[in-house]
């Protein structure tokens, strides 16, 4: 029963320590920050655009109002050589502020570019995370439940053999097991306990080689039980 209850805890801790469960946890990591790294790109755009926007129509206020001026002048609507003077300075004025204007206007796309290249390229690598995480959820899934199938397995010929085994017996068993990291019991071979590894004294040995066949054994150093074999070197 101690090879079936070492290899259910085997199973246990492969389950736990499944390198899929440690990858996807760096997954889950990385998918969190580009979440917020999108939060933030996704809100710059969103204040850059409207910052265009309002470039644009900065642009177009002066554009139209310069083409106003040019009509009058074009059109002969202004006669007095002063006014005239003024309209022509308010044109050269305006088409000044335009180019400023359109600077402001080609600056701000540039940064609208910018952002937008960074939103496509944090949501390529979204996407790359997020199939990493199906792969590696699917392959975590699928191993588990080869574990949980060997393991319902195990623990079904585990209880099998629990209930041919002597209630008393098997309460010192499992006491055995929870203080000594699972193992309840150890062969003697060679003359050493398996389980502490250490070589039993003379006087010890003669104490078992003449034990009845049934008597339940200990080692006196680590306390589990000790099962002869015919390599214990009685």
């Amino acid at each position: 029963m101690q090879a079936l209850d070492t290899h259910v805890d085997q199973l246990a801790h492969r389950r736990a320590t499944l390198p899929e469960h440690a990858e996807l946890a760096d997954v889950e990591t990385t998918l969190a920050a580009l979440a917020e790294q999108l939060v933030v790109v996704e809100t710059e755009i969103s204040d850059v655009t409207r910052e265009l926007s309002k470039a644009e129509g900065d642009v177009e206020q002066v554009r139209s109002r310069a083409s106003r001026d040019q009509q009058r002048m074009d059109a002969g609507q202004v006669s007095s050589p002063k006014e005239l003077e003024g309209l022509q300075h308010e044109i050269a004025t305006l088409a000044r502020r335009q180019s400023d204007l359109e600077d402001i206007v080609l600056d701000v796309m540039e940064r609208l570019e910018s952002a937008q290249s960074r939103h496509s390229e944090l949501t390529d690598q979204q996407g790359q995370a997020q199939e990493r995480r199906h792969q590696l959820v699917a392959s975590r899934d699928t191993v588990v439940a080869g574990i949980e199938a060997e393991t319902a397995a195990l623990t079904a010929q585990r209880d099998t053999q629990a209930g041919s085994i002597d209630a008393d017996l098997l309460t010192l068993y499992e006491k055995i097991r929870a203080q000594q990291a699972g193992i309840g019991t150890s062969e003697l071979k060679m003359r050493r306990c398996t389980g502490c590894r250490l070589e039993l004294n003379t006087v010890e040995l003669g104490r078992i080689r003449d034990a009845d066949e049934d008597e339940v054994l200990r080692c006196e150093e680590c306390r589990r039980i000790l099962v002869r074999t015919p390599e214990s070197g009685l």
